[in-house]
């Protein structure tokens, strides 16, 4: 009975021990405190020093973290090119569809204080979606409309199975008309609902649960917040999130007083990169990748911009450290700095795979090996069918600007990417993984 008691208190004394240690700010650290080589860790400056010095890339922001540590965290290149302005560590970046994980995250929120279920139908919040219609392909290469077959749920926005693409499906012209079409909301002068609730009228790309598609899923999310909370998304998200973590240069709109922070966007022709325009809306048509048809790409309207629409799908600026930051939370199951977000079982939810089961039955990530999402995060589970460096159950993300970041509870490890360049074709993410997974030597 003593060994048994006995084992019980060391189980709860380590696991307040660990939540004390990891739930704390992130410091920096020597690498080899943390079980990296900072000798290997180097390797990254060389690499990206050269991408830079081949013109491949205008510059870059990684930070990497273990055990709550920052280990490395290197500003390399510039953030302006013409200018002669050098990237630093505090440069702020647009992180688009980064900001889904954010928005996944008060999602859960609203749930665990039972303002929400994820099992709920979309019309509870946003009535409008109460009969939503799907184009389904004829034979002659048309399409019919018809009634979808169930309602959307939350879940289904979550997990990017709610049939809604970025308005290029099969009813594209239908969606173009409307105004609809790619995850740029910078410039529209209306709050999201509005928009959302507009979108609710158009054909959407598959029948809820039957299909993986990305879209618009986690703008709804957000819209759905602004009507459960009775905030805009942007207080929402600032005063249940951004300032408790202390994310203090996280913003939809960029104050005026940060603007010499933000980084400026290029785009890839063939072997040039190209300042992308001052101001508009950024129109993506990836053969100008290779043929370079003019820069299609903007800066975007984060500064000058109507300052209206709070978009959850790609809305968000941001620094390294800020998403770190929040990263670290997640990896600490909720907590960072005696501060809790979320509940440990959240996070095991959110960070489980979600595709495949008899819920979404034989629904397939359709982008990797070995990867499947969960609520808000692609998730890898199988790491010898994805056949690269990581780990079982490690999750994450990436943004239209080039950025990605990932988390690997086994290793302890976070890694923020931060760069600008849209369109691009480049194999720097997966060199930085190996780069990094190369420099751990414990």
């Amino acid at each position: 009975m003593f060994f048994k008691y006995l084992h019980f208190h060391v189980i709860f004394l380590l696991s307040v021990f660990f939540s004390f240690i990891f739930g704390q700010e992130l410091k920096v650290d020597l690498p080899e405190n943390n079980g990296f080589s900072s000798e290997r860790l180097s390797n990254i400056d060389r690499v990206f020093s050269d991408y830079v010095a081949m013109g491949k890339l205008p510059g870059a922001v990684v930070l990497v973290a273990r055990n709550g540590k920052i280990v490395y965290h290197q500003a390399i290149g510039m953030s302006d090119m013409e200018q002669n302005i050098p990237m630093q560590k505090d440069n702020i970046f647009r992180i688009a569809s980064q900001t889904k994980a954010i928005v996944s995250v008060g999602i859960m929120m609203l749930q665990e204080e039972g303002k929400l279920l994820i099992s709920d139908p979309l019309s509870n919040y946003i009535p409008e979606f109460e009969e939503s219609t799907v184009a389904v392909k004829s034979a002659d290469g048309s399409f019919t409309v018809e009634k979808a077959k169930r309602q959307i749920k939350l879940r289904d926005l979550l997990t990017h199975t709610a049939g809604i693409d970025y308005g290029y499906g099969l009813a594209s012209e239908e969606w173009e008309k409307a105004g609809m079409q790619g995850w740029y909301f910078a410039h529209r002068n209306e709050p999201i609902l509005k928009t959302v609730k507009r979108m609710a009228k158009l054909p959407m790309e598959a029948h809820p649960g039957e299909k993986y598609v990305y879209g618009y899923s986690t703008d709804i999310l957000g819209a759905v917040i602004e009507v459960v909370s009775g905030q805009s998304l942007e207080v929402f998200l600032k005063e249940r999130i951004l300032d408790p973590l202390g994310m203090i240069d996280t913003h939809f709109y960029l104050p005026k007083s940060k603007a010499s922070r933000l980084s400026v966007v290029y785009s890839q022709c063939g072997d040039k990169l190209l300042r992308a325009a001052a101001d508009g809306r950024p129109q993506f048509k990836w053969d100008d990748e290779v043929n370079c048809i003019g820069n299609n790409q903007t800066q975007g309207q984060y500064l000058n911009g109507p300052g209206r629409s709070f978009s959850g799908g790609a809305g968000l600026l941001s620094t390294s450290t800020d998403y770190a930051i929040f990263l670290q939370m997640m990896l600490n199951n909720g907590l960072y700095n005696d501060v809790r977000i979320l509940s440990r079982k959240s996070v095991e939810l959110m960070t489980a795979n979600h595709l495949g089961g008899d819920h979404y039955k034989d629904v397939k990530f359709p982008w990797d090996w070995g990867v499947g999402f969960g609520l808000g995060f692609s998730v890898t589970t199988d790491a010898g069918d994805r056949g690269v460096l990581g780990s079982l159950g490690e999750y994450g993300w990436g943004g239209a600007y080039h950025s990605s970041y990932w988390v690997d509870p086994n290793e302890n490890l976070v890694v923020v990417y931060f760069t600008q360049v849209a369109p691009i074709n480049l194999d720097d993410h997966q060199k930085l993984r190996n780069l990094i997974y190369q420099a751990i030597v414990d």
